[in-house]
């Protein structure tokens, strides 16, 4: 497909009427980002509290022993398959596709948005379909070779009530694009918290008849379908909310079946790399969920606290709270802009936006990670300690949150930097980028699995995810700077290196306040500072809050020192927002 041409156009064929409406339309486009991730981040702040309650009533119904695991794996797999069929190609290719054909069909891209939303929810049913009668094959797939075959008969259980999820995601990322594409972020973002609200009610009411202290031995066959078909009802209720909301911008969706001569032949070209890219991550994943599992296996043989993939997993969300609300949010607001600026040539532009991305992006998360490197456990003594999940399990997980915090930034860098290419249309390049990353992470991963000490096992998992990150950024960078000319390197990395000095000394204060309170107050001893610290989720609670206050203070105070305007340039503009 190929833009019309327009009345005037140079050498290069770029058109300059275009040109001078993408700048007439963004006057001052970083604070329009920054105003509309605004909006998102409300949303997703809101989404990820919800979400964070929902795993706390999932924690507190099942704790972190196998039968978490096994559901955790139910309830993982249609994510899977849906992002391995078609979901990554959603997210990465179609978003500029929309935008061309709202640019160039005389439909406004309604016909094109009718065919894609018809020819995937075919896709999807189809693959729901086989995933739902080979779903034992898959769950052993997925799964450590010690699950006794009542445990894989449980969490085939699971995965064969929420399977049906993955005509529900597709639906809903399908609508939220169309949504993106018309510049309306919001919506999608509140979206989840629908979700979330289901699942607690679904947790609470297992609870309520199982009480804490369900095993893979007692929990019936009722209790797996209310699990199960209460958190597929979650994400078909995300779907739903979003047709009301089409509606009003004036979107209804007819299915269509004429696919041939529409553009749908060049989408799928492109998706085919991404394809290939979430397949890697895909093999990635499942080395992680077997050796997550087994890890369970270990800590009951060996005594040591409760830890899988049901830890694993939670960890990994509060590892996702500051990249979902801070860089989702600034990419998603930022992603269509680079798409228009590609589409009529204009790389310089690209390569600003992403550089100034990573800068803004690096400015909120910067806190985040050391405060979570700092204060992880308490946080997940606060946030996990409740019911089945009540005590070490807990803060254990809130350990792991610390150790994946240590890859926080180089994820959230490399999440705008494959935009860049998707920009550009160059699905290819990320897909050998991922390659390289599992090519580093998966032996990465096997080697500190295996010299970790027991009741680290998990932990090890985390590191090897965050280190495999950190290697991996510094070739993406390099390649994306010589495909759009540059990437403002020397200020970008200068920039986010006095972030890092601000963070880790900010941090590094606000531990030594809440420590030395705790033994100016007489509460503990120089040597159990930590254990008293999460000996109780008031004590720990109030360590974040006193400590958290003192990082944020001291950040803010230490990067006004080193000259980071970029955190002045963010605090002032939600600042302006919230006032306004």
């Amino acid at each position: 497909m190929s833009d019309p041409v327009s009345p005037s156009e140079d050498a290069a064929g770029v058109s300059r009427v275009d040109l001078g409406e993408v700048a007439q339309a963004e006057p001052d486009q970083t604070n329009a980002v920054i105003r509309s991730s605004a909006l998102m981040a409300v949303g997703t702040i809101t989404s990820r509290i919800t979400g964070v309650l929902r795993d706390i009533t999932i924690a507190a119904a099942l704790g972190s022993a196998i039968l978490a695991d096994t559901y955790a794996l139910g309830n993982s797999l249609p994510n899977i398959i849906y992002i391995l069929v078609i979901g990554g190609a959603l997210n990465a290719v179609f978003i500029p596709q929309l935008v061309r054909h709202m640019r160039s069909d005389e439909d406004g891209g309604d016909g094109y948005a009718d065919r894609l939303i018809t020819l995937v929810g075919i896709i999807l049913v189809v693959a729901t379909a086989l995933a739902i009668l080979f779903a034992p094959l898959i769950v052993k797939l997925y799964s450590t070779s010690d699950f006794t075959s009542q445990q894989l008969s449980l969490a085939t259980a699971f995965a064969r009530f929420c399977l049906p999820q993955i005509i529900f995601y597709g639906l809903y990322t399908m609508f939220s694009q169309v949504l993106n594409s018309r510049l309306h972020f919001g919506a999608p973002m509140f979206a989840p918290i629908v979700n979330n609200i289901v699942m607690i009610a679904t947790a609470l009411g297992f609870m309520y008849v199982a009480g804490s202290m369900a095993t893979t031995d007692t929990i019936t066959s009722g209790q797996v379908a209310w699990l199960g078909i209460g958190t597929t009802l979650g994400v078909a209720a995300q779907a739903a909310v979003l047709i009301p909301v089409l509606i009003r911008v004036g979107y209804r969706w007819r299915p269509r079946f004429d696919f041939r001569g529409h553009g749908l032949g060049k989408a799928g070209s492109l998706a085919g790399w991404t394809i290939g890219l979430v397949l890697v991550n895909q093999i990635g994943f499942l080395v992680i969920s077997r050796l997550a599992t087994q890890a369970n296996f270990i800590a009951e043989q060996s005594g040591d606290v409760p830890q899988g993939l049901a830890t694993y997993q939670r960890a990994f969300l509060v590892f996702m709270l500051p990249h979902s609300v801070i860089t989702i949010s600034l990419v998603t607001a930022l992603f269509p802009r680079m798409s228009k600026s590609a589409a009529v040539g204009a790389l310089r532009d690209v390569s600003h936006d992403v550089s100034e991305g990573i800068r803004l992006i690096c400015a909120l998360l910067v806190p985040c990670v050391m405060f979570l490197i700092a204060f992880g456990p308490m946080l997940g003594t606060v946030f996990f300690g409740f019911g089945a999940n009540r005590g070490a399990p807990a803060t254990y997980t809130g350990l792991v949150v610390s150790v994946f915090a240590i890859g926080m930034l180089p994820f959230g860098v490399f999440y705008i930097l494959l935009r860049g290419w998707y920009a550009v249309e160059d699905t290819r390049t990320p897909f050998i980028i991922t390659v390289i990353y599992n090519v580093i992470a998966m032996p990465l991963t096997f080697l500190l699995f295996t010299i970790a000490p027991s009741n680290l096992a998990v932990c090890a998992l985390a590191l090897a995810y965050g280190l495999a990150y950190w290697i991996t950024v510094g070739i993406a960078w390099t390649w994306l700077s010589r495909r759009l000319g540059g990437l403002e390197t020397g200020q970008t990395v200068g920039t986010v290196v006095r972030m890092m000095i601000a963070g880790f000394f900010a941090a590094l204060v606000g531990l030594f306040a809440v420590a030395g309170w705790a033994l100016l107050a007489g509460h503990a001893q120089v040597g159990d500072v930590y254990s008293y610290l999460t000996s109780s989720q008031l004590s720990a609670l109030l360590t974040l809050i006193s400590g958290g206050i003192v990082t944020v203070l001291c950040y803010l105070g230490f990067a006004t020192i080193l000259r980071v305007s970029e955190v002045r340039s963010v605090i002032s503009s939600f600042a302006g927002r919230l006032k306004r």
